[in-house]
């Protein structure tokens, strides 16, 4: 991955950090897809990986837990009918995950309503007090 937010010098996940499965994937493709393993599952395991620093490895697991098992994220890509570009498909998937874990939280500015939107607030507060008082049974004067 190429350097970015939370990533100052880039990352390279070593191919032996990674493993891969092949399996039958479903959906059209004909005789094809009943003979050919173009299904694709890539698992990184987070815990174990030497690439990512204590820091950022708390943040992903962190941010992906809920798609994590244990430490293990796995991806999974069966779109394309080739096992090459599910293969690649697969690895962009786990890249833009990791990417968008790595990145640093963004900060809130704290802002105050403007005065015109406080105006609009108060005014359709006003608005459905009326229409809820109009609901009122009428006083017998």
């Amino acid at each position: 991955m190429p350097a970015g937010p939370g990533i100052p010098h880039g990352l390279t996940v070593p191919g032996a950090e990674l493993r891969e499965q092949f399996s039958r994937s479903s959906g059209p493709g004909g005789q094809h897809v009943n003979t050919s393993d173009t299904r694709v599952q890539l698992s990184f395991d987070i815990g174990a990986t030497t690439v990512l620093t204590d820091e950022q490895r708390e943040r992903v697991l962190q941010r992906l837990s809920p798609k994590l098992s244990g430490t293990v994220l796995t991806v999974s890509s069966e779109e394309q009918r080739s096992q090459l570009r599910n293969r690649n498909a697969a690895r962009q998937r786990l890249a833009e995950l990791l990417r968008e874990a790595l990145a640093p939280p963004v900060e809130r500015r704290a802002t105050r309503p403007s005065r015109n939107s406080r105006r609009r607030r108060v005014r359709a507060e006003r608005r459905r007090s009326e229409i809820k008082r109009n609901r009122r049974r009428p006083h017998h004067e």
